[in-house]
């Protein structure tokens, strides 16, 4: 079974290389430590099954599987992580990847896992793919409603909240933008309203997260 691995740490990449060549039909036919690479030697060696980290400067390993994929579509992957959240797991097999393994599994383990991913087998069972998938693009719909929502904002409710981010005081706001305590506050109402949230750092929170408001250094 051809073998390649992919880790932005070129220590922990040819550690793991040379420990999977001591195991049984394994044979490790390169390294890479970014995305380009990878993609690179999958067109020129072939391998059955690449090991994919998930966090990479640059492109990281999930949008790397899905042009390696795109490149290679026969080529199985099997994700690395040190980190097992659910939501990369989802995104992992959205890409197209066969299973998501974790940096301390014993190495019999992860070469069996090859194994059986050269063989074909199925890694993840297809319920549990089903499962996370459907709450993948569940999440996706909701994030999608969300940054819908603070794109409503009007320049002076945005304006509002950058000021908010800033530190500023209630009484500060209103009188930089010229208006009353009482029409700022109806402005309030209505980004909480718009947000659907119930309180203003939570309307921070969703500004901030889409964009809409910077929280800059103070002078």
């Amino acid at each position: 079974m051809r073998v390649l691995v992919v880790d932005d740490h070129r220590t922990f990449a040819d550690a793991l290389a040379t420990a999977l060549g001591m195991e049984r039909g394994i044979r490790v036919v390169g390294t890479a430590t970014d995305a380009e690479r990878a993609v690179g030697l999958v067109r020129d060696e072939h391998p059955d099954v690449v090991l994919m980290d998930v966090r990479m400067p640059g492109t990281d390993g999930i949008n790397a599987t899905r042009a390696l994929k795109e490149a290679a579509p026969e080529t199985r992957v099997l994700m690395l992580s040190a980190y097992e959240e659910e939501e990369l797991v989802a995104r992992a097999v959205d890409a197209g990847a066969e299973a998501f393994l974790s940096k301390g599994l014993p190495m019999k383990e992860v070469a069996e896992a090859i194994r059986r991913a050269s063989r074909g087998d199925p890694l993840i069972r297809p319920d549990e793919v089903r499962r996370l998938l459907a709450n993948l693009r569940r999440r996706r719909d909701q994030d999608a409603s969300a940054r819908a929502r603070v794109e409503r904002l009007t320049p002076r409710e945005t304006e509002i909240l950058q000021l908010m981010a800033d530190g500023s005081s209630p009484e500060d706001i209103a009188e930089e933008i010229g208006i009353s305590r009482h029409t700022l506050r109806t402005h309030i109402q209505n980004v909480l309203f718009k947000l659907k949230v119930h309180s203003k750092l939570e309307a921070l929170a969703e500004a901030v997260r889409y964009g809409k408001v910077r929280i800059r250094e103070p002078a």
